[in-house]
C-alpha cells in the first residue's frame, strides 16, 4: 500500500484533495495517509523516501500561488508533479463550546491563505475579532478545540472530527473560489499525453537586460499558451528572481519539447512535470505536422515545393 503524505492534520482541504485523487484512480488501490505540518514538510517526506508521494496546495483562485509550496519545489532535490485536482473552497466558522453567536467571537484562528479568502466576511460579521495565525485549516479547528481561540476558519470535516459546531457555513468572499492541489513524487516517467495537459518549470535566467523576455519568447514564438507566471526572489542577492511558468501542453507535444530544449540552452531550468490538467483552459499547442511534412519533402527533393 503506497504511503501518501498530505498537508495536515486530518480535516484539511488537502486531505479532501487526496481523497479526490484516490477516487479518480491516481493510485493503485487504497493508500496510507501520512499527515505533515506544512507544505515544505510534506514534500520533504518524499525527498527523504519516507512516503511515495505527497499532495499539497499550489494555487488559490483568490489568493494566487501557495508560496511555501513553490519555494519548496524550487529548492532541494528535484521533485515531479504527476497529477492535480481542484476543489471548490468555502469555509465553516467553527466555535468553541460556549460561543453560540458570531458577536461573541473575540479571537479567530485561520491559516493565512484561508484568512485571505474570508477577510471581508470577517470584517463584516466579526468586526471586533482578532485574527490569529494557525498552522493549517484543520490546525485552526484544533486550536479552538483546545480553548486557544473562540472560533476557527476551517472545514466541515475538521468540525465533525473534533465535535465543534458551526457558527456559519459556506463562508467565502468570492463565490466559486477554487484551490488547485498537486500530487508530487520523486522524478519518474512523465504521465502519458492526454491532449488536455499542463506543463510546469522553474526558470532562472541570467540577471541581465532582456533575459526574461528572451526565455518567455520561446513559448510565444511557438504559439504555446502560458497560463501562469510567478516570480520569487532567489534570496542570494537583491534583484535576482526565479520564475515559475505553467503552459498548456505536454512534453510529448513537439513544440513544447522544442521550447524546453531552447530554454535549456539559455537559462537554468528545473522541469516540474507534464500531467493531465484538472480544468483545461486556453488553446492547445499548435501542431507542427505541416511544417515537419514540409521539411521532409525538402529532404526528399520534392520538386513541387
Amino acid at each position: 500500500m503506497p504511503k501518501i503524505a498530505y498537508f495536515g492534520p486530518s480535516g484539511t482541504f488537502t486531505e479532501m484533495a487526496l481523497a479526490e485523487l484516490e477516487g479518480a484512480g491516481a493510485f493503485d488501490g487504497p493508500v496510507e495517509r501520512v499527515a505533515a505540518s506544512s507544505p515544505p514538510a510534506t514534500l520533504e517526506l518524499v525527498r527523504d523516501g519516507v512516503v511515495d508521494g505527497a499532495v499539497v496546495p499550489i494555487e488559490s483562485s483568490v489568493e494566487g500561488a501557495v508560496v511555501p509550496t513553490l519555494d519548496s519545489l524550487a529548492l532541494g532535490e528535484r521533485l515531479q508533479i504527476v497529477a492535480e485536482t481542484e476543489l471548490d473552497v468555502a469555509f465553516e466558522i467553527l466555535g468553541r463550546p460556549g460561543i453560540d453567536r458570531l458577536d461573541q467571537v473575540r479571537t479567530v484562528r485561520a491559516y493565512p491563505v484561508a484568512a485571505g479568502q474570508v477577510r471581508t466576511w470577517l470584517e463584516k460579521n466579526c468586526p471586533d475579532a482578532e485574527i490569529q495565525t494557525a498552522s493549517s485549516n484543520a490546525g485552526a479547528a484544533e486550536d479552538v478545540s483546545h480553548g486557544l481561540a473562540d472560533a476557527a476558519v476551517s472545514t466541515a470535516l475538521a468540525g465533525r472530527r473534533l465535535g465543534l459546531h458551526a457558527l456559519a457555513s459556506s463562508v467565502a468572499d468570492v463565490a466559486g473560489a477554487r484551490t488547485r492541489f498537486v500530487l508530487v513524487t520523486a522524478p519518474t516517467r512523465v504521465p502519458p499525453r492526454t491532449g488536455s495537459d499542463r506543463s510546469s518549470a522553474v526558470l532562472q535566467p541570467d540577471n541581465e537586460p532582456g533575459s526574461l523576455v528572451s526565455v518567455l519568447s520561446e513559448f510565444a514564438t511557438r504559439g504555446i499558451d502560458l497560463i501562469r507566471i510567478e516570480s520569487r526572489p532567489v534570496r542570494t542577492e537583491p534583484g535576482s528572481y526565479r520564475f515559475f511558468v505553467d503552459c498548456i501542453g505536454h512534453l510529448d507535444d513537439p513544440l513544447v519539447a522544442e521550447a524546453f530544449r531552447a530554454l535549456h540552452r539559455k537559462s537554468t531550468v528545473r522541469f516540474l512535470g507534464s500531467w493531465p490538467a484538472a480544468n483545461p483552459s486556453g488553446p492547445p499547442p499548435p501542431s507542427d505536422g505541416d511544417a515537419a511534412d514540409w521539411i521532409e519533402r525538402i529532404r526528399q527533393g520534392d520538386r513541387e515545393l
